[in-house]
């Protein structure tokens, strides 16, 4: 995630703003060190189910939430879409905004948290979140967060690892009922929505990177209709 987005076109380079984190500082600081532990920690190379499922889309202004170091941001501006690419991590962010200048490509970063972005409500054609790491709480503000930044007529697409919802809390700290799964936001779905996919399905996966022992997805694509 990045810096305040603005409601115009992207930059014409794909330098970050300056610093505006928005959000937790200990959430930033855990991924910041995740992220700087290794020199590249995802394969550089866009989700399966992500190119799968926009291949029959027009391009128009998405949103890609926890962008990491910005493989699926730089794919959607190559094919032609206007991108907002959302991070808490700086570290991410740096490599990501190197990615696209090295790509030529115009990205408008954002460095806040989903629930803290001051993002203009309805208004992305495509909402985009690939294995979200989205904190869970009692008013649902990341499921809301997501379903709100849809324009009518837009899609959501929100991709998870399959199994992880139902996982044991680990000793290492990590507890799956903290976390946002795609059933907590098909439930939130009103007859305002379409389920266009509600699936699991074989990962398509690229090669490397954090994850890639993941073998099925679970797939939410839903469109909005009004």
């Amino acid at each position: 995630m990045t810096d305040n987005i603005t409601a115009g076109s992207p930059a014409s380079d794909t330098s970050l703003p300056g610093d505006g984190y928005v959000g937790d500082p200990a959430v930033r600081a855990e991924w910041d060190n995740r992220y700087a532990d290794r020199r590249q920690l995802w394969s550089g190379q866009p989700n399966g189910a992500l190119v799968a499922e926009v291949a029959g889309l027009t391009p128009g202004r998405v949103l890609d939430v926890g962008c990491g170091e910005g493989a699926d941001a730089v794919w959607l501006a190559r094919g032609g879409w206007d991108v907002t690419a959302l991070e808490v991590s700086g570290v991410a962010l740096e490599r990501a905004a190197g990615h696209a200048r090295d790509a030529g490509v115009a990205v408008r970063w954002v460095h806040a948290a989903l629930t803290e972005a001051a993002l203009p409500p309805a208004s992305f054609d495509l909402v985009s979140a690939q294995y979200p790491a989205l904190l869970r709480t009692p008013d649902a503000a990341a499921e809301r967060a997501l379903l709100a930044a849809v324009a009518p007529g837009g899609v959501l697409l929100l991709v998870h690892h399959a199994g992880m919802d139902t996982q044991q809390a680990h000793d290492s700290g990590f507890d799956p009922a903290d976390y946002v799964w795609p059933s907590m936001v098909a439930a939130l779905l009103t007859d305002d929505w379409k389920v266009e996919v509600n699936e699991q399905r074989p990962r398509v996966a690229p090669d490397g990177g954090a994850g890639a022992h993941h073998t099925d997805d679970l797939v939410l694509r839903a469109r909005r209709l009004r």
